[in-house]
């Protein structure tokens, strides 16, 4: 058995605490003695947290870690900025920077670690090029950290889907090898084929008890009419609660009347959504989706990719991207956006228990910040961190 005490620190800037975690769990949390870290055995490691402010691990519910080129030489933007003009572009280049690869995966993961994210559902691209080495690459990559990041694949067909032959079969073996949700990429728009695409993917999801994650970027009424298509399929295939749509950048441009409606309709149908908070996009109606049920997680999308230039890992810029975008001011609600990026998004990664509460995961990050406001607004670097009860980061610094 191993156990630590992390004392003295301040669960989401409250009262000085406690921590005791043992074998990677939070075992339990009391009050901090007057000295501070009362309660310590002779033989167990003590943690000073000095009065830290403390957060659970962040969690990156929309990511590709399995294609960035970050710690390599630059990249210069190239292809034609649309959807179809990006995916062209990144088969042409890919192989030239030796995309997909171990060691680029580790170096994206490495930059979560360090910026506190401790769990992530990534898409991994899936298609006749790389068949499945890109997941391969992803488990690698996470067992040589020793776990350290919690790793969901959602198996991603970047290039289409019944355009191209061969990949539902693809998605179908990623699947059956422990891929917990299969992808999909603008049914009408790419494949353009909405109701062939979304009825394979649902026969695969349904056969083999997996879950959906749809990216979709069409925009007005072709992206309102997809989402319609989709609540009606996971209704029917009993998949409430596995379903979730990616960007879904038309459900804040409907008329106000309309999205009232879809709202429902999703929350009703359990259908959850991720954002990366684009500046360029419509604010999503997170307070109606909020109340309707309908789960929001926040993402990093890619990170130096073929796609863009922009990223760097840290979730935190992204909650306050949101907080900017939805112009979030309230003390709640501000810190509604980093509960977002933490508690509010263990559904992403299957977790039933996912903050600074005995039982959980011992994912804990400490930053020198008043209160959780003060962290969203100021982003400040993180002071230490622990995954799955290893302490990854101490002062900002990633340890070996």
């Amino acid at each position: 058995m191993t156990s630590f005490l992390l004392a003295d620190v301040r669960p989401w800037g409250g009262a000085a605490v406690d921590i005791r975690v043992v074998d990677g769990a939070i075992s339990d949390i009391t009050p901090t003695g007057p000295a501070g870290g009362s309660g310590v055995a002779a033989d167990q490691q003590r943690i000073d947290g000095r009065g830290l402010l403390a957060l659970p691990g962040f969690v990156n519910a929309h990511a590709h870690v399995d294609k960035s080129w970050w710690g390599q030489p630059w990249v210069s933007y190239g292809g034609e900025a649309t959807t179809q003009g990006r995916i062209a572009h990144e088969r042409a280049e890919r192989d030239k920077y030796g995309i997909p690869s171990v060691a680029g995966t580790q170096a994206v993961l490495r930059e979560f670690l360090r910026h506190g994210t401790t769990a992530t559902r990534t898409h991994v691209d899936v298609d006749l090029g790389v068949g499945l080495r890109g997941i391969a690459n992803v488990h690698e990559a996470a067992a040589a950290l020793d776990g350290a990041v919690d790793i969901e694949i959602v198996a991603f067909p970047q290039d289409g889907v019944l355009r191209r032959p061969g990949v539902l079969e693809l998605l179908d073996q990623a699947a059956a090898e422990g891929a917990t949700s299969i992808g999909g990429l603008d049914p009408a728009s790419i494949d353009r084929d909405p109701v062939g695409q979304l009825d394979a993917l649902f026969e695969i999801a349904a056969r083999r008890g997996v879950g959906i994650d749809i990216h979709l970027h069409d925009r007005g009424d072709l992206g309102a009419f997809q989402y319609e298509l989709i609540a009606e399929r996971t209704v029917q295939a009993g998949l409430h609660g596995k379903v979730n749509v990616s960007h879904g950048f038309a459900l804040g441009e409907l008329p106000p009347a309309r999205r009232a409606e879809m709202v429902d309709q999703l929350g009703a149908a359990g259908i959850s959504w991720t954002t990366v908070a684009p500046v360029n996009s419509a604010p999503l109606p997170w307070r109606e989706m909020r109340t309707a049920g309908v789960a929001i997680g926040l993402g990093t999308d890619g990170i130096r990719d073929l796609w863009s230039p922009y990223g760097d890992g840290d979730l935190l810029q992204v909650a306050r991207q949101f907080a900017r975008l939805h112009g979030l001011r309230a003390d709640e609600d501000l810190t509604y956006a980093i509960e977002l990026a933490t508690t509010h998004a263990a559904p992403f990664v299957h977790r039933e228990n996912h903050g600074l509460t005995p039982g959980a995961r011992a994912d804990i990050v400490l930053l020198d910040a008043e209160n959780v406001p003060d962290v969203l607004v100021r982003a400040p670097r993180r002071e230490l961190v622990i995954a799955g009860g290893q302490v990854v980061v101490r002062d900002g610094e990633l340890q070996a």
